[in-house]
């Protein structure tokens, strides 16, 4: 097994650099308790960079990304900057130049962790969303007939292929054969209303399952996937969509596992370099305070040594992770933690090797 991995370091925008500190340091103290070595280069790319010199990403910046063994994301978002401009520039031109099609969200319940869903506990709240990441409405097709006067016309196209539904599909279910819970796989769409797109990805997803006979196959509108996961989380295992109704569900279901402090997302390229982030933002205005909660950007970590398939590590971070929410802490909320964000890293290290 390898042994040694490279690992570029993006820290990002506000308290981006703050998580990220604390995802090393416990990556490097359960790396030294597995004899496995990370090394760590940082990048700059981010709002004070773009601030700086007027470039967002340097156009060599996805070609040096791909020597990498994965890439750890702090977070994307400067007040002084534009909404979209570091977003589209960063996030989604990596997403799409390094070809990371699979968008990974676990949606998991901590115990020690409140949820806003009454009577639900962990083991109500587990399951997986697998989004496509490179298609759909997010290719940015269409554009403006007559913009800035009263007879203006915006389209907005959504891009569906073949190849990238299959593949998405295919991602989930050996995603959710490899997770082995329920083995359900939920195909969550509109295909009452979007009678072309989500055709395809019907018709492909059937298609597909063929060759899974033991996962047990499901089918969703989005509309009734977001009362589900309201009312009766625990129905799901995996769950399966396209990038528009992934990016919506997976927000709320941040919610209901506990809030955008205790969620993490990675960017999967199965063939090539992924990318790792916590999904709660840059929250400037808790930038160099200390109190911000790293947990998502340390879940993160986790999930990144785990695809890049340290599963026992991983195991020892989510272990640590765990012992915090259910001991330690008490609130994710920041500068309500009872701890500071220094002190909650120095806490998951121990326990991870302990």
């Amino acid at each position: 097994m390898k042994k040694n991995f490279s690992i570029a370091v993006l820290p990002g925008d506000g308290t981006g650099p703050e998580v990220v500190a604390e995802g090393i340091k416990v990556l490097e103290a359960v790396g030294a308790k597995d004899g496995v070595k990370f090394d760590f280069h940082t990048y700059d790319f981010g709002g004070e960079r773009y601030l700086r010199t007027g470039e967002v990403l340097p156009e060599t910046a996805s070609e040096e990304l791909k020597k990498y063994d994965a890439i750890f994301l702090g977070a994307i978002g400067h007040p002084d900057v534009k909404p979209g401009v570091l977003e589209k520039g960063i996030l989604l031109r990596l997403r799409f130049e390094l070809d990371q099609y699979i968008n990974l969200r676990p949606v998991k319940l901590y115990p020690g962790v409140e949820t806003p869903l009454k009577d639900k506990k962990p083991e109500d709240i587990d399951f997986v969303v697998v989004r496509e990441n490179t298609e759909g409405l997010y290719t940015g097709a269409g554009g403006f007939l007559r913009k800035g006067t009263p007879y203006e016309v915006a389209v907005q196209e959504s891009i569906n292929t073949r190849m990238g539904v299959e593949r998405c599909l295919r991602y989930a279910f050996k995603y959710c054969e490899k997770r082995n819970r329920d083995k359900k796989l939920t195909l969550c769409g509109k295909t009452n209303v979007l009678t072309f797109a989500f055709d395809m990805w019907e018709r492909t997803f059937y298609e597909v399952a063929k060759e899974f006979p033991g996962i047990k196959t499901d089918y969703a509108h989005v509309d009734a996937t977001c009362m589900w996961m309201v009312k009766n989380p625990e129905w799901f295992d995996v769950v399966v969509t396209d990038n528009m109704f992934g990016d919506i569900i997976t927000d709320l279901g941040a919610m209901i596992q506990g809030g955008m402090g205790i969620a993490a997302g990675g960017n999967i390229n199965p063939e090539g370099v992924s990318m790792f982030e916590p999904i709660g933002g840059s929250a400037p205005k808790y930038t160099g305070k200390n109190i911000i909660n790293p947990l998502a950007a340390i879940s993160a970590a986790q999930m990144m040594i785990e695809t890049l398939g340290l599963e026992a590590s991983a195991a020892r971070i989510e272990k640590a992770v765990v012992a915090a929410t259910s001991k330690h802490l008490k609130s994710l909320a920041a500068g309500k933690m009872g701890m500071s964000t220094s002190e909650v890293g120095d806490l998951v290290a121990r326990i991870a090797v302990e």
